[in-house]
């Protein structure tokens, strides 16, 4: 089963909840998506990491064979190529990897090479095996790593894919194969409208999806009210605890230190394996 977890902004709990999620089940993999800024691997400190390189595809020019037809130019929605002074500029920071400049070009003067973008790293925490993936500073797009990312998640157990923040194009693929969506919410007014992006986001998606609220307080909760307005099933929920505060300014898994907080991340997965299957 993968599970993806998603919250609508940074801070929310998203990594909290993916971490312990991942160390609640007997064995899962756990896949930090969230390659601009991944912080998953502080918590789990997996070992033996193994690093793969990510590349794409852009166009590398022969300048012998190019005619100055600019028709690869005109082509180029993003302005990865220009014409200037009889010569062809080439920006590949900027290329999207459609290939269509070297379909189209007459003389055959663009060819293709890799571009490494940022990386894939695997490594082992007790009985998770953790998959991080980590864009290259100033890049375009990190939808490569998280497609080589998906394509590493295992048929069968239990997956938990951390996404991004948000719901930009990185949130798309991250969910796209996933078997059930968790979104995180805060007890806050801003946390309901990121809340409200995301389950808009899930929705398009038609995946089925639940609620976990963190930082619960015994007052009135808006996130909570959202969730009933709307009939969005609340799966578990996380008290504002300066326990758990502390544990996770550490970088220690409240899972693996607290017997009271494994039970609690055990009910929810439990909760999201029977919605899973519904």
């Amino acid at each position: 089963m993968n599970i993806a977890v998603l919250s609508g902004k940074g801070g929310t709990g998203k990594t909290l909840v993916s971490v312990n999620l991942a160390c609640a089940a007997e064995r899962a993999v756990y896949a930090d998506c969230d390659v601009e800024e991944p912080n998953g691997h502080l918590f789990l400190k997996p070992e033996g990491r193994k690093r793969t390189p990510v590349t794409v595809t852009v166009p590398d020019l022969k300048p012998n064979l190019c005619t100055g037809c600019k028709r690869c130019v005109n082509f180029c929605k993003y302005n990865a190529l220009a014409y200037v002074l009889d010569q062809l500029m080439i920006f590949p920071e900027i290329c999207h990897s459609c290939g269509g400049c070297m379909l189209l070009c007459p003389a055959h003067a663009l060819a293709q090479k890799e571009r490494e973008i940022g990386a894939m790293e695997e490594g082992q925490s007790g009985t998770v095996a953790t998959l991080t993936g980590c864009l290259n500073p100033g890049e375009e797009s990190g939808v490569p790593i998280i497609k080589a990312l998906m394509e590493k998640l295992p048929e069968e157990g239990t997956a938990v894919v951390d996404c991004p923040p948000g719901s930009a194009c990185i949130v798309m693929e991250s969910i796209r194969n996933a078997d059930f969506c968790l979104l995180v919410a805060e007890p806050t007014l801003f946390g309901v409208h990121n809340l409200a992006m995301v389950y808009d986001l899930v929705r398009l998606f038609h995946k089925p999806l639940g609620v976990v609220l963190n930082k619960c307080l015994p007052e009135e909760n808006p996130a909570e009210a959202f969730c009933l307005e709307n009939g969005i099933r609340i799966l578990g929920r996380i008290p504002f605890s300066e326990e758990l505060g502390n544990l996770n300014s550490q970088g220690r898994i409240a899972v693996r230190e607290n017997a009271r907080y494994r039970e609690l991340f055990q009910n929810l997965l439990k909760e999201v394996t029977k919605e899973a299957a519904l």
